[in-house]
């Protein structure tokens, strides 16, 4: 019967990790312009089943398989016949693989052929993802074996994803008219807001799932401990983002308030089973505070993060990473235990990056990685979908297609 109760919960949270697809799809959608939403959302879409059938082929069995030396699986490929736990616990870790990719196609968003991400997205979920998930979470794994903490994916999901997105960014550059020969940064307003933020509390009520689910055992104890560090988390990293604008005197965003928000919940996805509700506030406020101040920086340095994923990921997750060392309950402020934290991020960061650059040259030299100029300039949803997500208020195929 416990079984079958683990096997229930496991399933609902599977679901909700499922359903941030629709969250990602509605803040990286309404942070683009309109012109630019269906294919957004469509990345997401087809991402998903893209990322879902090649993780079931070989990523799975790459991240649990029976390890080699602590660095890679090797069995569990297109598995067949397996018991029903295993095949839940399969799904579940679907649904991270495809969060991780999510997380690029906001990053890229405005600029990037629709063939050439759905490549890069099948590569990242076949090597990128499985090889750092086998490091972090097979119990074979080298960091696992180490003692890292990383309950949910702070490596696994947000810096991999993040680091990816990074790369991505370096290689296409940033989209027409963002930045000015001075080095100005120049304004590209989302086209819904609203939609940002109903996308934002879909996110958050999947993170339940998403760390929930990740204490594998409702026996454990510690679901409500995960549970609720989770939702302080969410809360102090849209109170860090509303602090820092507020006493630097800049103009309180919503966009920057949920970012801030998900980025408070990006930093307890690593140690949210570990740590005291004050302790999981102080990291959620220091989190918010970093996405923030982060995605201004990078605009500073003429990186174009369309949804400022780089900064509420990668930060977000680097500093989640050091705070389930720094904040582990029972064992504070453990210098070696800290060590342990900051070279699995440091490894992230070692493998996504420079990776991701290779893969997405290669896709360059092989397909294009970047829409042509005139195509970014209409939009891409009539040029590589031959839809516009709003016929009310933008012009028409027919009109597109006579101007072409």
């Amino acid at each position: 019967m416990n079984e079958l109760i683990n096997m229930a919960w496991v399933a609902i949270c599977a679901a909700l990790v499922f359903f941030m697809q629709a969250g990602f799809a509605l803040v990286e959608g309404g942070l683009s312009r309109a012109k630019n939403s269906i294919n957004v959302i469509m990345k997401i879409y087809l991402g998903t089943c893209l990322v879902g059938v090649g993780f079931w082929v070989a990523g799975y069995g790459l991240a649990f398989g029976s390890s080699q030396g602590g660095l890679i699986g090797a069995s569990l490929f297109a598995p067949d016949g397996l018991k029903a736990f295993d095949a839940v616990g399969l799904l579940y870790q679907m649904m991270f693989a495809t969060t991780a990719v999510s997380i690029v196609s906001g990053a890229v968003a405005e600029r990037m052929r629709y063939g050439a991400y759905l490549a890069f997205t099948l590569l990242m979920s076949l090597l990128i993802y499985p090889v750092y998930a086998h490091w972090a979470w097979n119990p074979s794994g080298w960091l696992k074996t180490m003692g890292f903490v990383d309950l949910a994916g702070d490596g696994a999901v947000h810096s991999i994803g993040a680091w990816c997105s990074l790369a991505g960014l370096l290689v296409l550059g940033p989209r027409l008219g963002r930045f000015g020969r001075g080095g100005e940064v120049r304004d590209i307003p989302g086209h819904n807001l609203p939609m940002v933020a109903l996308g934002g509390f879909i996110l958050w009520l999947g993170w339940f799932g998403f760390n929930g689910g990740s204490i594998g055992s409702l026996e454990s104890g510690q679901l409500g401990t995960v549970l609720l560090s989770t939702y302080l988390g969410g809360c102090a990293g849209g109170l860090g983002a509303l602090a820092f604008m507020r006493l630097t005197g800049r103009p309180v965003l919503m966009s920057a308030s949920v970012n801030g928000s998900l980025c408070g919940l990006v930093s307890l996805t690593a140690g949210a089973a570990t740590m005291s509700p004050g302790f999981a506030i102080l990291t959620g406020l220091v989190a918010g505070v970093l996405a923030t101040w982060g995605a201004e920086a990078l605009r500073r340095l003429r990186v174009d993060d369309t949804v400022d994923a780089v900064a509420v990921h990668g930060l977000g997750g680097v500093w989640g990473l050091l705070a389930a060392g720094l904040f582990y309950q029972g064992d504070l402020f453990s210098g070696s235990r800290v060590l342990v934290q900051l070279l699995g991020a440091f490894a992230a960061f070692a493998w996504a990056f420079p990776v991701a650059w290779l893969l997405f040259k290669l896709v360059d030299r092989l397909i294009g990685l970047r829409a042509p100029t005139l195509n970014e300039q209409r939009g891409l949803d009539y040029t590589e979908h031959h839809e516009i997500g709003y016929p009310e208020f933008q012009d028409s195929p027919g009109q597109l297609h006579k101007e072409s």
